[in-house]
């Protein structure tokens, strides 16, 4: 499908890679990896065509139709979100414009005999016969379903897209890319501004997509559940790999020892070369044995071995001193803006040690409750603090609050005390601040480069209570890795917002899941939690693309269909009745138990007893939503 043909960037400092030949065809799904400035987004506008190579060519078929994914969208538009996809497509929306005016124009002459009224006829079933092909009757769905699939409330449809934030017309920009099915998607960090439920939508979404992708991410999860070939940008060349990420990592680690090996052997060799010519290039009898020596070196093609592992570093947050037993308390906290409320009637308790996962689609109030809690804002109810708690917050614009007249040093040296001051060039390099980087002004630094410098300093930071909200955003996967391990080596509580799955997992013993304006406490996993959403989503979508049929066509129905049918069908409908039943009925017994869990020191014996009902509890759940789906789906099949 696409074909790159010896491909070169040249820029001022050098090529950025060079001799670059690949072929992506029909189907697969393509993680490009590489370190920042690798070159990975130059590559992805080179196939789009936004931008020509120096040299080589990209060959790809005359139809092959493009949706290209860019960090640096800039969407002005009075229209409305819904028309902004709506209008998207120019050939259904010369089609539609056409099949009015010709319906307009059929309806109002009357000279149904002549040749030219005929043609209208004829025009009009062509017309129909086209809109039909490019799924024209299912347009208006498609819209619908996309929209809300990446967390638009039908509410926010009619609104007009420049009143929208940054983060939610990169989401419409996305929705008008699927909805239009090209045949290959170019994503770069398609996820960066996605909620943890719309990201587990796109990645069913891309699962099932019938075209070629090629995306840039740092979420390992979503190139491991979405790719299965991966190519790496290192030293200027395209490193191919027919595995997905986790699988590449694996397989580049062994392949980078093997180079390292090769290169001391390489070097080893090389200087003994070098001692030889030094030796015999002074002797006229030997001068020529060390000219050949000379143009065997020149040949010699050097073995290079990106280095991208950072130093083993067991970085911890600093914990300033021991709290008591709570170190936070919610009593009935509410809050709404208007009509529009967001969470009422919070009780529930932080504990000493706990570390929570405060999770919920875009917009259900995370971040707010993360000020309400702080006291930025004012709410409903009281918030308690605990004895001796101190509180470090890293906000969404913390980069904001950084003095742009220091370096990055500086800014870190300012908050370092203790023995951690060793480690602030370690740290920093971590994040990405290496070499003479360090003495840049942040005044010079790019929004992402600031969200990462701001995220160093509080690691520098003594605390016993740290609140994240949305830390991840701007780091890689190897920074994201090491605020990770810091953050589970934390002797304090600590509270995160974050949509990266596999960051979280393993990382929380407590999810906090702000839904229909409350706050849900689960004790279970995060890949636990996402797959229960998508057992809800999947439930809500098989309901509607297969709803109950009316009476009328139940007797049509009825007239064809043979008693055994009948009495199967009807066998399953009541058994499929009594599973949701059950289902609710024990889904309010876990929430009886959550909310006695919130009431009690989590180091008690009463509380391991609760932990262990709460398990019986849940793994009986989980057998009858297994049984459930699997009768629902021998329902669909007979219906």
């Amino acid at each position: 499908m696409i074909n790159l043909d010896q491909l070169g960037v040249f820029l001022p400092q050098g090529f950025l890679f060079k001799e670059v030949s690949l072929q992506i065809n029909r189907g697969e799904k393509v993680g490009l990896v590489g370190k920042n400035g690798a070159g990975k987004s130059t590559m992805l506008k080179l196939i789009s065509g936004i931008d020509k190579p120096t040299e080589g060519r990209v060959n790809k078929p005359k139809d092959c139709k493009i949706g290209f994914l860019s960090q640096d969208i800039l969407i002005e538009t009075e229209r409305s979100v819904y028309d902004y996809l709506f209008l998207s497509n120019e050939e259904l929306t010369t089609l539609t414009n056409r099949i009015e005016s010709v319906n307009i124009e059929l309806t109002t002459r009357e000279d149904y005999e002549s040749d030219s009224y005929l043609g209208l006829l004829d025009e009009l079933n062509e017309l129909n016969h086209k809109f039909q092909l490019l799924d024209g009757y299912q347009w208006e769905e498609r819209i619908t379903a996309v929209l809300e699939g990446l967390g638009f409330d039908k509410v926010d449809f009619p609104k007009p897209l420049k009143t929208f934030s940054g983060g939610w017309k990169m989401r419409a920009e996305l929705a008008r890319i699927l909805v239009n099915a090209p045949d290959v998607l170019l994503l770069d960090e398609p996820t960066n501004h996605l909620d943890i439920i719309s990201i587990g939508w796109l990645e069913r979404y891309l699962q099932r997509f019938d075209g070629a992708v090629i995306l840039i991410s740092h979420d390992r999860l979503f190139l491991d559940n979405v790719t299965n070939r991966t190519i790496e940008i290192s030293l200027g060349k395209a490193l191919d790999f027919p595995f997905p990420y986790s699988k590449y990592k694996l397989v580049r680690e062994e392949e980078k020892e093997r180079l390292e090996s090769a290169k001391k052997q390489q070097e080893k060799d090389i200087k003994h070369t070098e001692e030889l010519i030094n030796k015999f290039r002074a002797k006229k009898n030997k001068a020529a044995f060390a000219q050949s020596l000379i143009k065997k070196l020149d040949r010699t093609e050097r073995i290079e071995v990106e280095n991208d592992t950072i130093a083993k570093m067991r970085i911890r947050f600093p914990l300033s001193q021991q709290p008591g037993k709570w170190v936070m308390q919610f009593e009935d906290l509410g809050k709404a803006y208007g009509e529009k409320r967001l969470y009422k009637g919070v009780n529930t308790t932080l504990g000493r040690g706990e570390k929570i996962a405060l999770l919920g689609a875009n917009g259900v109030g995370k971040s707010t409750l993360i000020k309400h809690m702080l006291g930025q804002i004012e709410g409903e109810g009281k918030v308690l603090l605990g004895h001796n708690v101190e509180v470090t917050y890293f906000a969404q614009n913390q980069a904001e609050n950084l003095d742009v007249t220091k370096t990055i040093y500086e800014t870190v040296d300012e908050v370092a005390v203790g023995e951690i001051r060793r480690d602030i060039r370690t740290i920093l390099g971590a994040f990405l601040f290496s070499g003479e980087d360090v003495d840049k002004k942040v005044g010079v630094l790019s929004g992402g480069e600031r969200t990462r410098l701001a995220l160093c300093q509080l690691l520098f930071s003594p605390s016993n209570l740290i609140i994240l909200d949305e830390p991840t955003n701007h780091l890689d996967i190897q920074s994201k890795e090491v605020l990770k391990q810091a953050l589970l080596r934390y002797e304090g509580t600590f509270l995160v917002v974050s949509h990266d799955r596999e960051f979280l997992e393993g990382l929380t013993n407590r999810i906090w899941d702000i839904e229909d304006q409350n706050l849900k406490i689960h004790h279970f996993g995060v890949h636990e939690f996402m797959a229960r959403k998508m057992s809800t989503m999947e439930m809500t979508e098989r309901k509607v693309e297969s709803p109950k049929p009316a009476e009328k066509a139940q007797v049509q129905i009825a007239q064809v269909e043979n008693k055994e049918q009948k009495k199967k069908r009807n066998s399953l409908q009541n058994k499929v009745r009594d599973l949701e039943k059950k289902i609710s009925d024990k889904e309010e017994e876990l929430d009886k138990i959550q909310n006695e869990l919130t009431e009690f020191d989590f180091s008690s014996e009463r509380s391991k007893e609760l932990l262990n009902a709460y398990e019986v509890a849940k793994a009986s759940l989980d057998k009858l939503m297994e049984e459930w789906e699997n009768l629902s789906l021998e329902l669909e099949e007979l219906n």
